[in-house]
């Protein structure tokens, strides 16, 4: 499916889905072809973005219209955040039963109910402060969600505050794995069993650390009950894959480090069939994010990663991509730069950086 047949302005707002205390919007995305009991992505965006953009950006509507699934999109408000960042942060937006997070969860009943959607194929995913408000809602929430994916993200219950946000971000004074686990079984008073977590984070990416991407495996590793060290580690079009597996050999908790890459969502548009299109914080990267996390949960096949990430038919894309990458590697840390100043005025303009 190329852009121009592109399904994003096919989203439709809910107007009413429930008490909605956190004031946030809903947007949906139905396929043309939808089945009983169809699965739901839930797909948050991140700072300065929206969910028609987060639509266009990430690709997920797209994938959904050529697989079946529905697309949900929670959009934040200018009057909740004036940069337009989920506010994972604020313990009164990021606990069970409150806030934004109280908001999204009531969206994803209303659309479950509404859509015959399946209860037991409800899956989230987030950009920055929207894979930040993702690990939340895996946490606050984690009977609603079977997987999730934190795309540049953070560990749940690492800060309370801006400050504490913000030196989180960069990757200063983190919270131990203790706390960090600690935080996580407390705010579902959840049993088990846990959601699959799926973690994205580009090896440049001088906004969110990478080191906040080990934190969130160091969290729930605790619940999964997994080894410290992967079971797996893999090439993946020249991109670091490990993969922690369950006592039943299940993949539980995985994590793709993107080579060179700054802060955004990885995307692979130069081949016959992408997903997304590149723009802030999206970012060509010659991996799919959007087509391997819904492969992971049964939403997507082998050919459509295929189709998406190989510049060459004859299946030579995977090594001239990455030789491109290796070519290019200085850039991504330039275009970190302006990625990161843009945040910087941002987080100024809000009043949250001096």
């Amino acid at each position: 499916m190329s852009f121009r047949d592109s399904p994003d302005e096919r989203l439709v707002e809910i107007a009413a889905f429930g008490s909605n205390p956190g004031a946030l919007k809903a947007w949906l995305f139905l396929p043309t072809h939808m089945d009983t009991g169809t699965p739901l992505v839930v797909a948050l965006h991140g700072c300065t973005q929206t969910a028609k953009g987060y639509a266009v950006g990430s690709g997920w509507s797209q994938l959904a219209e050529r697989r079946g699934f529905a697309v949900l999109y929670p959009e934040q408000q200018h009057s909740n955040n004036p940069n337009l960042c989920f506010n994972w942060f604020e313990p009164g937006d990021a606990r069970r039963g409150a806030g934004e997070a109280a908001s999204i969860s009531q969206m994803v009943a209303h659309v479950v109910q509404s859509q015959g959607i399946d209860p037991n194929r409800v899956f989230v995913t987030g950009l920055s402060a929207g894979g930040a408000m993702a690990n939340a809602m895996l946490s606050t929430y984690p009977e609603m969600f079977a997987g999730g994916a934190i795309i540049a993200g953070l560990p749940y219950g690492a800060a309370a505050n801006v400050a504490e946000a913000f030196a989180q971000m960069q990757g200063r004074n983190p919270s131990s794995a203790v706390k960090l686990r600690s935080a996580l079984r407390r705010a579902g008073h959840h049993a088990g069993p846990w959601p699959t977590v799926s973690v994205w984070h580009g090896t440049h990416d001088q906004t969110v650390r990478p080191r906040n991407a080990d934190q969130i495996v160091d969290q729930w590793s605790g619940v999964h009950a997994t080894r410290k060290e992967p079971d797996r580690t893999e090439v993946a079009n020249g991109h670091q894959h490990k993969l922690w597996l369950d006592a039943d050999g299940r993949m539980v908790i995985e994590t793709y480090s993107i080579k060179g890459m700054a802060h955004g969502l990885p995307l692979a548009t130069q081949g016959g069939s992408s997903f997304g299109r590149p723009g802030p914080y999206m970012l060509e990267a010659g991996i799919s994010s959007t087509a391997r996390i819904a492969r992971s949960w049964g939403l997507a096949s082998d050919s459509d990663v295929e189709a998406t990430e190989f510049a060459a038919a004859d299946g030579s894309g995977d090594r001239k991509l990455a030789g491109a990458r290796e070519r290019r590697s200085p850039r991504p840390e330039l275009g970190d730069s302006r990625v990161g100043k843009i945040i910087n005025d941002a987080l100024r303009a809000a009043g949250l950086l001096r």
